[in-house]
């Protein structure tokens, strides 16, 4: 699949997600199967930039290409600014923010709001592009369905969008209202993908193998992004892959592979975030990786009175090696392999 001048290596792309998708993050999935991930949103308030959090997640050291950075906010000029401030950085791809649900985003009408606003999103799509073209930097977009289930207006943005020069567009199946409960529907996607030329790709409630192969012959989508099904689960990607290619499901991982992974990710967490932050933000991926496995939350709440990156790195590592001890492969529950309605 090809973005612009780039070659992506396959069609499944990482969601971004705030406090998540750091580099180390993105650089796990790359590893495990993903052909592209998109950063954690930077904000276009350029008062904000030299931020210890803003620099975090503008670092692309090491990062394997192609890097994408997300950018959020409501004023045009602004949105161009922080497109040209991330190339400056190494960004290969801007995407604008325009599906973030979290009422902080929204409250100052960015995120999902600016769904609600056409004439000022495609405003920014325009102001983007025109910063990106000349650096040969292709510009896409996320977005939602619309604001609530009344107001469903992604066809109608994502044609203005495409018209305006978006060179992808990604559509998570709910609406701002919904969050992230309830149900993904691909009715939209479908429709979206339909109507333009450009790459749509699908996102939205994408948690096993087959439920990517579903999603895929019902939207007829040019590829899927996964999100949240990745949290602690990073090889659904190759697993995915796997499916696709094959129609069988991939054996899960080994304790010992497993193991391997967290622990050379952790270190590479520790060396973006530092001891007292790194130590602090690691649990959540601790946690994540640990829920679905016999005694993970026990672990887990011990794990979280730790208070060194040292120490919680040797609690990990022994408490996989129990785990080795009794069970070659991660106990995993069965994905379902029940066909799903993907219907609205």
């Amino acid at each position: 699949m090809r973005l612009g001048a780039l070659t992506l290596p396959n069609t499944l792309f990482v969601a971004p997600m705030a406090g998540v998708t750091d580099r180390p993050f993105r650089q796990l999935c790359k590893r495990l199967g993903a052909g592209y991930a998109v950063s954690e949103m930077v904000t276009s308030k350029r008062e904000l930039w030299n931020s210890l959090k803003t620099s975090r997640r503008a670092d692309h050291a090491g990062e394997v290409e192609p890097i994408a950075v997300q950018i959020a906010g409501v004023d045009p000029a602004e949105m161009a600014e922080a497109a040209r401030y991330n190339i400056d950085r190494g960004a290969q791809v801007i995407d604008i923010n325009m599906g973030c649900p979290a009422k902080k985003v929204c409250n100052v009408w960015a995120g999902s709001a600016l769904m609600q606003d056409e004439p000022l999103a495609i405003a920014i799509v325009e102001a983007v592009v025109a910063a990106c073209a000349p650096l040969g930097v292709p510009v896409t977009l996320k977005m939602r369905t619309g604001w609530c289930a009344a107001e469903k207006n992604a066809l109608r943005l994502a044609r203005a969008a495409e018209a305006a020069g978006i060179a992808m567009l990604t559509v998570h199946g709910r609406t701002r209202e919904q969050g992230y409960k309830g149900q993904a529907e691909y009715d939209t996607v479908a429709a979206v993908k339909a109507a333009l030329n450009i790459p749509v790709v699908a996102n939205g409630d994408i948690d096993s193998p087959q439920k990517a192969k579903q999603v895929l012959d019902y939207t007829k989508a040019d590829a899927l992004m996964i999100g949240r099904a990745a949290q602690g689960r990073p090889w659904i990607f190759r697993e995915v892959a796997h499916f696709l290619a094959t129609g069988e499901l991939l054996a899960p991982p080994t304790v010992a592979e497993a193991r391997g992974w967290l622990l050379e990710h952790l270190q590479d967490h520790y060396g973006l975030y530092g001891e007292y932050s790194g130590v602090r933000s690691a649990r959540k991926h601790i946690g994540w990786a640990v829920r679905a496995l016999p005694g993970g939350e026990d672990f887990r709440a011990r794990m979280n009175l730790i208070e060194s990156c040292e120490t919680q790195l040797q609690a990990v590592g022994e408490w996989f090696d129990a785990l080795a001890q009794r069970h070659e492969r991660l106990p995993l529950a069965a994905a379902n392999e029940e066909t799903l309605e993907l219907t609205a």
